[in-house]
């Protein structure tokens, strides 16, 4: 719902002193001192003002002063009827100084409530202040009514072009908060991603890592319920070593992908079914370079990937197929099949609800499921 325009207040912002420059404001106080002075000097240099005179023309200098302080604090809270009570004040105070001769200040007190209601006072209430004002001015003034509707037209149009400079400068205030908001949220959720991203990275080095050790341990561990000869064992236990070993390396690889330095995706997969028996892999399409993200992704899934086949259908052959299409790239990685491994249920590893995770974060898909001969994981990453 629109606010009424008449009874808007002029914002917080434009009623401030935010966004006021130094040199600005030093200019606004030295006019202020510019006409205070005048004005006491026009009133007291009289020799006929003296006595109680005096007195009570320094008592209406410090009251006017006041009364102008709470006008402009209560104008700032955008409180009405006590913004009107100090303005209607000094209006009577001015028609006090004209009463004893005080012409030129009680010219000035009615200019100024005039322009400062036009200022900072919404319409509703700052037309007929400065009506007021201006008409009391027009009223004492001795010059030709033509050039005394000039000056008050003039004096008029000075305060309303106060007010849209004001409200100009708390628009400016206002969309420059705005702003650094924005930045202060856009960096928060930049921190935010990246630490999620950190913590994925991490926990799919450990997952797949652990989750091939425990593997082996846990064979380790059956053999030996079984009675199996030293060597069996043995063999478990120093692939469980090499597990660890493995495990260590990815981990330095994936703080240097951290860092931005990863070595390139096909010579990670090269490596990675070198280490696995019965595995190959094979590029396809035009090769591009992905962003750390996507390639990420890719070595995770191939990853998990394997270590499920160890786990479930151990001595299956397992082929790789990286295909570049225009704009996504595909890896399928499918085994042979074969009867699950006697530990096949050892282990949690991060498994198909982890890697389908981290593909639709970057907007792909994972699909995995059995074929004819076998299970097969198909990862898809736009590029």
């Amino acid at each position: 719902m629109t606010e009424n325009v008449w009874t808007r207040w002029p914002s917080r912002e434009a009623l401030g002193h935010a966004g006021i420059s130094q040199a600005r404001r030093v200019l606004a106080w030295a006019v202020r001192l510019l006409v205070l002075g005048v004005l006491l000097w026009s009133a007291f240099h009289d020799s006929r003002v003296h006595g109680w005179v005096t007195v009570v023309g320094v008592g209406g200098v410090l009251l006017a002063a006041g009364l102008a302080w709470a006008f402009f604090r209560m104008t700032l809270v955008h409180r009405l009827w006590p913004s009107l009570v100090p303005l209607l004040l000094l209006l009577g105070l001015a028609a006090g100084a004209q009463a004893m001769d005080f012409r030129s200040q009680a010219i000035v007190l009615w200019c100024g409530c005039a322009i400062a209601a036009l200022e900072r006072l919404p319409s509703a209430a700052a037309l007929p202040s400065a009506a007021l004002g201006l008409g009391a001015f027009a009223v004492v003034n001795a010059d030709p009514w033509l050039t005394t509707a000039a000056t008050a037209g003039g004096m008029a149009l000075a305060g309303y072009t106060l007010r849209l400079d004001a409200e100009a400068r708390g628009s400016a205030q206002r969309l420059l908060a705005q702003e650094r908001a924005a930045r202060a949220a856009e960096a928060e959720s930049a921190a935010l991603a990246e630490r999620a991203r950190i913590a994925r990275e991490i926990h799919d080095v450990l997952a797949h890592s652990l989750s091939a050790q425990l593997v082996h341990l846990e064979a380790a561990r059956l053999l030996i319920e079984r009675g199996a000869d030293r060597e069996q064992i043995l063999e478990r236990v120093v692939a469980a070593r090499g597990m660890a070993r493995d495990g260590l390396d990815e981990t330095r690889q994936a703080l240097s992908a951290l860092r931005g330095e990863i070595t390139p995706l096909e010579d990670f997969l090269t490596e990675l079914v070198r280490k696995a028996d019965g595995a190959e892999v094979t590029v396809g399409g035009d090769r591009r370079p992905l962003s750390a993200e996507a390639s990420q992704a890719v070595r995770r899934v191939a990853q998990e990937a394997l270590t499920n086949v160890r786990k479930h259908a151990p001595g299956a052959t397992v082929s790789l197929r990286l295909e570049y299409g225009p704009s996504e790239v595909t890896l399928t990685v499918r085994d042979s099949g074969g009867s699950p491994g006697e530990f096949a249920e050892a282990g949690g590893g991060y498994g198909l609800l982890g890697m389908r995770e981290r593909a639709e974060l970057l907007g792909g898909s994972l699909d995995a499921g059995p074929e004819e001969e076998g299970f097969v994981v198909t990862l898809k990453v736009p590029v």
